[in-house]
């Protein structure tokens, strides 16, 4: 173990993603991590529980949780840690996909050509539109690889208005466009804001050809993220401390702080204050940030996930997405579980502001003929188990005007910075974005502390 003397000490607030990627860089860093965590857990929204069965426990993931070959400070972060071998890639991207009411399938799967000509063939050939809105997609893609995203009117207007002056009708937007935009955005094109619809296509899919390749854990996302990023911590000496709520953050003398919890007080040098935007809107202390109400204005989307357990094999397929349905993707999660017979499969619903207060008996009668018209195998299959896990504020809700709510990571106070998938790192509430925002932290408080060191340098000398 590294000693924790003669280190500057941070305190990380908050043990989800932002906070871990945060408090890992800050101890490669060389500072002292203390990190506070108010939860018995740390993973923030990426966590795993236990279920009984009769045959035994099983782990289970809160949520269906998938990154692209773009991820790329997420998949770093894997790498840090030790795990990236507990992921699995596609070679190249590859998406069943299954109108339920009809039965028929089409597949959107990349050629081996430079973009943005390999997605071209999985366009012309994908069954669930006509001819004519395949080609009409086409054009409307290659006209969004020309959007600027950066530009002030594109947070003005939804993706969904600016597809319809494409030509895209509903039925393109939803059997297409919404694919990807309401997993990757948890909110429908019609809601999203131009800015990120574009950054989603663009970077995802259009600018280059194996960005969109998608990876899956093989392993519960406890172990994969929290477990591994605390025995990083724990060789850096980092003191973690679970169920410690934080109640406030005050400026000392000398650029110092103290961070307030239920029962202590924990002195540090710095703070990352990693937290939802609504927690971390509660916490700034007066003057850090301009104008709390901007990041209290970011609106919550939830996800709902319907975990259903067959006694057989009901689902060939890694993966399988539905269209026109409550469904979005159906993920075999058997072998992550640690299930030792039959089948456990996930749905993702995102978006789910329709179902996530429904109880799970109405659920139950939803989803499961949805889920036998997806999977015919099923239909013979006895259903085991089925149970629901909810996220009510999973995300922010990427609407026009976000943007100009997210929280860069500096504040106006020395010290204090802040992180979490809701801040301004161009990037949707992704696995992606917190982990950016954490690394982005870090690296913050190291280049504030390099250019306080001459200053402290000089107040010493003309001390001594």
């Amino acid at each position: 173990m590294t000693a924790r003397a003669n280190r500057p000490v941070v305190v990380v607030v908050g043990g989800g993603l932002a906070g871990l990627s945060a408090a890992v860089t800050a101890a490669d860093a060389g500072w002292a991590v203390t990190l506070l965590e108010s939860r018995a857990r740390l993973g923030g929204a990426t966590y795993s529980f236990t279920r009984a069965l009769e045959e035994g426990e099983i782990v289970v993931d809160n949520g269906q949780h998938v990154f692209l070959r773009c991820c790329t400070a997420y998949r770093e972060f894997l790498r840090r840690l030790g795990v990236e071998e507990q992921t699995f890639l596609q070679p190249r991207l590859d998406v069943p996909v299954v109108d339920p009411a009809t039965g028929r399938r089409a597949r959107l799967r990349r050629d081996r050509l430079p973009a943005p000509l390999h997605l071209s063939r999985a366009l012309l050939t994908y069954r669930l539109l006509s001819p004519w809105q395949r080609i009409r997609a086409i054009v409307a893609m290659l006209a969004l690889d020309r959007v600027d995203r950066d530009a002030p009117s594109s947070d003005t207007q939804t993706f969904g208005s600016w597809l319809a002056a494409h030509g895209q009708s509903p039925k393109v937007i939803k059997r297409l466009i919404d694919v990807f935009t309401v997993a990757t955005l948890n909110a429908p094109s019609a809601q999203v804001s131009l800015t990120l619809g574009a950054m989603v296509f663009q970077d995802g899919l259009l600018r280059k050809a194996d960005a969109c390749d998608i990876g899956v854990a093989r392993v519960p996302l406890g172990q994969l993220h929290g477990d591994a990023a605390a025995a990083v911590l724990a060789t850096h000496d980092a003191d973690i401390r679970l169920r410690t709520r934080v109640r406030g953050l005050t400026a000392l003398d000398g650029n110092r702080w103290r961070v307030d919890t239920d029962d202590t007080s924990v002195e540090a040098d710095a703070v990352v204050l990693a937290v939802p935007h609504d927690a971390a809107a509660d916490l700034l202390p007066t003057g850090s940030i301009a104008d709390p109400s901007v990041v209290r204005g970011l609106d919550v989307s939830p996800i709902l996930n319907v975990h259903v357990i067959f006694d057989r094999i009901v689902l060939t397929e890694p993966f399988i997405g539905a269209v026109d349905s409550p469904m979005q993707f159906v993920f075999d999660r058997t072998q992550a579980s640690g299930l030792r017979s039959g089948q456990y499969v996930a749905v993702s619903v995102s978006a789910a502001d329709a179902w996530i207060d429904e109880p799970v008996a109405r659920l139950r009668e939803l989803f499961m003929p949805e889920l036998l018209r997806v999977l015919p195998a099923a239909h013979d299959a006895v259903v085991r188990d089925f149970f629901v896990t909810r996220e009510r504020e999973a995300t922010f809700r990427p609407v026009p005007g976000s943007a100009a709510r997210r929280l860069p990571t500096a504040t106006n106070a020395a010290g204090l910075v802040v992180a979490g998938a809701w801040t301004a790192t161009g990037w949707p509430a992704t696995m992606e974005s917190a982990v950016r925002s954490g690394v982005a932290a870090a690296r913050a408080l190291e280049a504030w502390r390099s250019a306080a060191a001459p200053a402290e340098a000089v107040v010493h000398k003309a001390s001594a």
